[in-house]
């Protein structure tokens, strides 16, 4: 291994884009995205369940064996699905699991890959009609070569999903229900690609009604509720259109992951008494016209996946066709050990 993690140029740019990416809920929202670097046949890639917005701060990447990564996923080997197994360990002191979303980043053959989940590309991608309205965007941008992939499993479904629709110039991935990918061979290439198709997506938030956050006090009294910490959240429950589509159904992995299925409601301080009741008690919870509220014992990050919910729901339009997630794709997600190593992180850091 030639490149020194404390002192490569490459790697400290790259841990500076993460962390500016991590900081923007527009991109990156808590734990979520993942950046990554090869070099000399070493991947080094976001460790699952940290922070892109501590990259400059925390040993956030971990160094993987690229070849032989690629070869156990030639050969169906079960061990490409965590990716543990290749990992340099004399350069990984934390003991970090590598991202649920190591073999997408391997089967890139760029230098640097990115990966967000930019609110308005997920705004689009959860759509019924979502490949459509990215072509009217993306065809013929510049120095794009993009592909859609329709939702599957993230990890190493989705990366052999990747894998049978690249061609030779592809360097941006819609992935639907989930996210953006873009990769180049530099990292100030990634950052600035990935700010040109961000822009060609970029849709405005629907103006909402002003929430009630002193009612909203009084509402989650005597009960496990409390409000969120950022008002932006309040949105989805005080917009009619971002609450129609909210209890639609779950839309997207990090959603499940932190904040459950559909969007609970509740009208009254004792209904909301009742749904906290409970070990099966929903995480969020919409008071129509006044906001929204979250239980207290929600995972570290769910205040920033509130204000995601709010974000993507916003730039729906009323009356679209999306495609919310199956209780298979949610089970799915749920009891995956990659995702519940995920949760374990965020609970021990709540």
């Amino acid at each position: 291994m030639t490149l020194d993690p404390a002192t490569d140029p490459d790697l400290r740019t790259l841990r500076a884009l993460s962390a500016q990416l991590g900081r923007d809920p527009d991109q990156v929202q808590a734990a979520g995205g993942n950046t990554s670097l090869k070099r000399d046949g070493t991947m080094w890639i976001k460790a699952s369940g940290t922070w892109l917005a501590r990259a400059e701060d925390e040993e956030i990447l971990v160094p993987v064996r690229l070849d032989p990564l690629l070869q156990a996923m030639r050969d169906g080997d079960p061990a490409a699905e965590t990716a543990r197994d290749f990992v340099v360990a004399e350069h990984n002191p934390r003991g970090l699991r590598p991202s649920i979303e190591t073999t997408v980043h391997a089967v890139l053959p760029f230098t640097v890959v990115l990966h967000v989940h930019c609110v308005s590309t997920i705004a689009l991608a959860i759509r019924a009609d979502a490949e459509a309205r990215l072509a009217e965007r993306l065809d013929g941008l510049p120095g794009v070569d993009w592909a859609f992939i329709p939702y599957c499993k993230p990890g190493l479904t989705l990366s052999q999903a990747i894998a049978a629709r690249l061609r030779p110039a592809t360097n941006v991935v819609v992935l639907g229900n989930h996210g953006l990918v873009v990769a180049a061979d530099g990292v100030a290439e990634a950052g600035e690609l990935l700010d040109r198709v961000c822009a060609a997506l970029a849709m405005p938030r629907r103006p909402a009604p002003v929430a009630q956050p002193e009612a909203l006090a009084e509402f989650v009294r005597g009960t496990p509720y409390r409000l969120p910490q950022d008002p932006v959240a309040h949105d989805t429950a005080t917009d009619p259109a971002s609450l129609a589509l909210a209890t639609t159904g779950a839309f997207y992995p990090d959603h499940v992951i932190f904040l459950g299925a559909a969007l609970a409601t509740a009208r009254t301080p004792a209904e909301l008494a009742a749904l906290g009741d409970g070990p099966r008690a929903p995480a969020i919870v919409g008071v129509p016209g006044h906001g929204v509220v979250l239980h207290q014992g929600v995972l570290r990050g769910a205040d920033e996946m509130a204000r995601c919910l709010a974000d993507i729901a916003g730039r729906v339009p009323a009356g679209t066709g999306v495609r919310p997630f199956t209780q298979a794709q949610i089970d799915e997600l749920t009891q995956w050990d990659a995702e519940q190593y995920r949760q374990s992180l965020s609970r021990r850091e709540g």
